[in-house]
């Protein structure tokens, strides 16, 4: 039997219910008025993050190997037809957080996407014969990404800044690893991680041609249920050391990393952070891109934006730009970081970030693809209610003391990382 459902109307906007299938896994339904489309979600605390040393990479390639088919739809073509026979979008991720399965469809389609999602997602073959094969493909992708200086250059910040812990090491992995990976090890990562307790499916959207509860019950019952899976292993101290991918290149990739020192599990400190990071450098408005960019001509591209887990947060910063300008902007990168922790947001900074981080919140939820994944966020990252509306108010109610208080958690003490024809002791702070 599926567990009563529990509803309740948030501000204008959206209706909540959420139910429990019979093994355990979390059923949320979400309505998102004045849309035809409907977003079906499937994601468990199995990212990166949960995965062990000789494990890395594992989370990413079984992401891959679930679409080769299930028990109904035993072949990739089954569920690409499939999918495409209904106009669906059909997709996946995995983060160092989640892996997340979906599929968005026009609303009248929503029992047979059910059906194929829970099929292939709760039900795969993992196929020896397509393992081998995907296997390459993964490879490629790896090597695709280490040719790409940008994607190598967030791949040495994570490890300059985390070492060998988890947060330290690419979700895709090392090469060696994709080539020696069994079945036997993926079935037994999958068995583990991919707990009911650790998860959750997330309807989103027009819900209008929904089966019953009880009907969602047994398909989301094709999940297995294994038991709780160990914790991960908490965010450790940020590293303070500078990594260098020397290339002999006319561009350079840089990025800094800083800790934070918040409570991650509070909501107020976190929606703080997210407007601090607006005011450094999440728009055109911000500090780095309009002192970087617009002033000094220094780089193309620059940014800062906050990444929070359940336990800790980072504080990320980058820039794309020509490489006789990387030591200048660095070291004014880093002087800003100073500037906000000593003196504080402009009250006109935050007005601005407010405006901002609410309209792009807002225009979000316009998506029922973005509502399905800020649900998976707040209730399996955060464990809390799922809330979409709830994040306006939030963040309209913070005040320029707390975001000024965030600013003087942020150390003088940074990681670095950057990719181009330099040297670590070019980014010695203290010279």
């Amino acid at each position: 039997m599926v567990s009563p459902a529990r509803a309740s109307v948030l501000a204008v906007s959206f209706v909540i219910s959420s139910s429990v299938a019979p093994k355990g896994l979390p059923i949320h339904k979400v309505t998102l008025p004045g849309t035809r489309a409907l977003t079906i979600m499937v994601a468990f605390d199995a990212g990166s993050r949960a995965e062990r040393p000789e494990e890395n990479g594992i989370a990413h390639f079984l992401e891959h190997l679930v679409f080769k088919g299930g028990e109904k739809y035993p072949h990739y073509r089954d569920v690409n037809g499939t999918a495409e026979r209904m106009g669906g979008v059909l997709n996946a991720f995995t983060s160092q957080d989640l892996v997340a399965f979906h599929i968005t469809v026009r609303a009248e389609r929503a029992p047979e996407a059910l059906d194929l999602l829970t099929d292939f997602v709760g039900r795969p073959t993992i196929d020896a014969d397509e393992l081998d094969k995907e296997r390459g493909v993964v490879i490629q992708e790896i090597q695709r990404a280490d040719d790409q200086p940008s994607s190598l250059a967030s791949d040495l910040i994570d490890k300059a800044a985390f070492g060998d812990h988890p947060l330290g090491r690419t979700i895709l992995g090392p090469e060696e690893h994709l080539r020696t990976f069994t079945r036997d090890q993926i079935v037994a990562f999958r068995d583990r991680q991919w707990a009911p307790s650790r998860g959750g499916a997330y309807i989103v959207g027009n819900l209008d041609h929904l089966p019953d509860d009880a009907a969602l019950g047994e398909l989301f019952d094709r999940f297995p249920a294994p038991g709780k899976p160990a914790a991960n292993l908490a965010v450790p101290d940020l590293q303070i050391r500078t990594l260098v991918g020397e290339r002999d290149t006319n561009q350079s990739h840089l990025r800094l990393a800083y800790q934070p020192q918040i409570d991650a599990k509070d909501p107020r400190q976190r929606a703080a952070l997210r407007l601090y990071g607006s005011i450094l450098g999440g728009s055109m408005s911000s500090r780095l891109f309009d002192e970087l960019r617009e002033q000094r001509g220094l780089c193309y591209s620059v940014w800062g934006f906050e990444h929070v887990h359940s336990d800790g947060a980072q504080l990320a910063l980058g820039a794309g730009l020509e490489s006789g300008k990387a030591v200048e902007a660095y070291r004014r990168m880093r002087e800003i970081v100073n500037e906000l922790r000593e003196d504080g947001p402009t009250a006109d900074e935050l007005e601005l970030a407010h405006a901002y981080a609410t309209g792009r919140h807002i225009l979000g939820t316009e998506s029922s693809g973005a509502v399905a994944r800020l649900a998976a966020s707040q209730s399996i990252i955060f464990e809390e209610p799922i809330d979409p509306d709830g994040i306006v108010e939030l963040l309209d109610s913070i005040t320029l003391d707390e975001v000024k208080a965030i600013a003087q958690t942020i150390p003088d003490e940074a990681a670095v990382a950057c990719v181009g024809p330099h040297t670590a002791d070019e980014f010695d702070w203290a010279a």
